[in-house]
């Protein structure tokens, strides 16, 4: 099922989430239910928070062609980041059509438990590596405006206003 998106400046989007102590099948669903809104929206990851739902829960998939890789990543935990930084223009769909250059480690080193229980570790590199950041940081009530400086922000949040008011003309 597709779920709306919460859109900034939703309160939501700025509070740490609770950590999942059970995979229950309303985890299942709701997990399925953010792959499907994150690929129509179109996404590369999406974090349970911006769905209204407050646990620690994300799912990304940063393959554009070729076969799908769904990722499904319960409570997950940054072991390691790399030294070497990257930079890549970053969006967020709870800030449509907003987009602005982020710093982040170019590698980290993510723990986390799937949906059958297991505990699963992996180093992500490049985009997935950013992509993953983004949403651990949603996890924590983070977005990627609060890596810009004063001026940049003002200007991203200025767009999305006009953007906000002509979504709502055509309505």
């Amino acid at each position: 099922m597709i779920r709306s998106i919460l859109i900034y400046p939703d309160p939501r989007l700025k509070k740490a989430c609770e950590p999942i102590t059970e995979i229950t099948d309303e985890v299942k669903a709701i997990a399925a239910d953010m792959l499907e809104t994150m690929y129509v929206a179109p996404g590369i990851g999406l974090a349970a928070p911006q769905l209204g739902f407050m646990k620690r829960l994300l799912v990304m998939d940063c393959i554009k062609d070729g076969p799908a890789e769904p990722m499904v990543l319960i409570n997950p935990v940054q072991l390691w980041a790399s030294e070497d930084v990257t930079t890549f223009e970053e969006g967020c769909l709870s800030l449509p059509e907003q987009y602005a250059d982020v710093k982040r480690p170019a590698a980290v080193t993510v723990r986390w438990t799937d949906l059958d229980g297991a505990s699963q570790e992996r180093t992500f590199e490049g985009i997935w590596s950013t992509c993953v950041q983004h949403e651990m940081d949603h996890l924590d009530g983070k977005l990627f405006i609060d890596y810009l400086g004063p001026m940049k922000r003002q200007m991203v949040l200025r767009k999305l206003e006009k953007v906000k008011r002509e979504r709502a003309r055509m309505a």
